[in-house]
């Protein structure tokens, strides 16, 4: 991987707000067999590699708990094109997680949608960039697994000149894409300031 920046623009970023309900769609393209990211995205030992240890009765139906992240129920599981799931993380709310997998010139193209009731003030402050970039930020652990490259360490990256780059790309590219939505062209600037903000310390 050249420059883990340019991973954002392998990316297309959709948001659709109604109400109190908000939904995220990122889609790329990964240089992989569509099995392949499907082993990537429901094998526990190759979960932990790039987004984080998870545990639980992992079948449909069953409920898992990512590591120091988010639990819940597995709704859907069709292999090697569709995973859904109840996301609830820090024991507020719940959302849900689909993914979808599909054969794209030689590769997969993959499909994330997150679907969830936010709290006024927190769309208010952060905008989508606050899960937008947790989903890039795992997204590039995907792709550096695909490819074989060692994982960056989680717990600096955001500190680190290349961390810092990608996490305010990602701000940027999810405060376009909240503008796109119809936002208020300063509400989306200030909330992707803030994203950018809570993610680089």
């Amino acid at each position: 991987m050249k420059d883990i920046v340019e991973e954002i623009g392998r990316a297309r970023r959709q948001v659709s707000v109604e109400g109190e309900s908000a939904t995220l769609l990122v889609r790329r393209r990964y240089d992989a067999e569509v099995e392949e990211v499907w082993d990537a995205c429901t094998d526990a030992g190759r979960l932990a590699r790039w987004l984080a240890p998870v545990s639980g009765d992992l079948r449909l139906g069953g409920r898992y708990q990512l590591e120091g992240n988010a639990g819940g129920e597995i709704l859907a599981c069709e292999p090697p094109s569709l995973l859904k799931v109840t996301w609830v993380y820090g024991g507020e709310g719940s959302s849900e997680v689909e993914v979808r997998l599909a054969e794209a010139d030689g590769g997969t193209l993959f499909e994330l949608r997150h679907a969830a009731v936010v709290p006024p003030g927190m769309w208010d402050r952060y905008g989508p960039g606050a899960v937008g970039v947790g989903w890039d930020l795992s997204l590039l652990g995907l792709a550096m697994h695909l490819a074989g490259e060692p994982q960056p360490d989680p717990e600096s990256f955001g500190r680190s000149a290349d961390g810092a780059r990608f996490i305010a790309a990602s701000g940027q590219a999810w405060g376009e894409a909240h503008r796109s939505s119809g936002a208020d062209e300063e509400q989306a600037a200030s909330a992707a300031k803030n994203t950018i903000a809570f993610y680089t310390p």
